[in-house]
């Protein structure tokens, strides 16, 4: 069967998502996260027309420091919350997925049970060499899912460092997982990873490494004592949980469920919400010109052009790409 005669119109993808069938559901992800020219217009459509029942979710940042357990955590976690009556959606912003092909892949086949039950979906990383691209993927597919009736999203992070700042861009909650007795644990990972984080959860807190997890929150709660009071008014928590044990994990989504209210109450959340489809808005702009700009074909010719006077040092690079810009108007000038 040709992929003409399988492709769903709009309607039937908009009324898929919305009664929330899994399979039309995963086929418009795979839409949004097309390159296709063709496809981005169908799927903008696709977008646009379930934006109504989008928004209802409580929106989670997961990411955690190498070794950490993230994948057993999102597990057990992710089972708590669908014994308590929710829907979850399990999606992940990996910008290095073209090398690596990403961990949720594997992390998908080590989270059999949450991944055979029906109360949840697990979405692999869309493969992308921008942040860009594949935060404004992962932002699409989230809405999708809130459509489709998940009102429990999980955000994971699989790569390091600027991704972290883009999933705190997207979610209401940003949960830092840590280790204890890993050594210097202040020191293991960015300050600026912290600064942004919600809470920091200490996992694998059992057996001999017990009391170690409790050493390590007086320290992460001394720590954050020390930035500044977040606008909004909440004080970032430390909590410990051993994810193989199931222990903890109910304090955890308190503390989230506690965070929701308060923001709520004080007007915090609508207002993080507004800002960040604003933000949305200005960083697709600009994914989109420079997606455009690097795929037109006179751009390309030019390019190509002056690249070996720009590594000989026989150009400035400021002054090729003033000129790739001009070049880059006057093409869209003409038509």
């Amino acid at each position: 069967m040709t992929k003409n005669r399988t492709r769903l119109s709009v309607p039937e993808y908009v009324a898929g998502v919305l009664s929330g069938n899994r399979m039309v559901l995963s086929r418009a992800i795979t839409l949004v996260e097309s390159t296709l020219s063709s496809d981005q217009d169908l799927a903008e459509q696709v977008v646009n027309g379930i934006m109504g029942a989008t928004g209802k979710a409580i929106r989670i940042g997961i990411t955690g420091v190498p070794g950490v357990g993230k994948s057993t955590f999102i597990e057990s976690f992710g089972q708590l919350i669908v014994q308590k009556g929710h829907r979850l959606a399990v999606l992940a912003v990996d910008p290095s997925s073209q090398r690596t092909k990403g961990s949720i892949l594997g992390d998908k086949t080590r989270m059999e049970t949450l991944a055979s039950d029906q109360r949840a979906y697990i979405r692999p990383s869309p493969a992308g060499s921008t942040l860009g691209g594949v935060g404004a993927k992962t932002r699409e597919a989230m809405l999708l899912c809130e459509a489709a009736g998940f009102d429990v999203i999980f955000i994971e992070t699989v790569g390091v460092g600027q991704s972290e700042v883009m999933v705190k861009g997207m979610v209401d909650f940003f949960l830092l997982l840590m280790l204890a007795g890993a050594g210097d644990e202040l020191q293991g990972i960015k300050k600026g990873i912290i600064e942004i984080a919600d809470a920091i959860a200490i996992n694998k807190a059992d057996g001999d490494n017990i009391s170690m997890a409790h050493k390590a929150k007086r320290e992460y709660s001394n720590a954050l004592h020390l930035f500044p009071l977040n606008k909004n008014g909440w004080m970032p928590q430390v909590k410990i949980c051993s994810a193989v044990d199931k222990t903890g994990l109910d304090e955890i989504w308190d503390m989230i469920l506690s965070f929701k209210e308060k923001m709520e109450d004080n007007g915090s959340f609508a207002e993080n919400r507004s800002d960040q489809r604003i933000t949305w808005l200005h960083e697709h702009i600009a994914y989109l010109l420079e997606h455009r700009f690097y795929n037109n074909s006179t751009v390309k010719k030019s390019l190509s052009e002056h690249l070996s006077d720009v590594r000989s040092g026989n150009l400035s690079s400021i002054s090729v790409a003033r000129s790739l810009v001009d070049v880059f108007i006057k093409d869209i000038e003409n038509g």
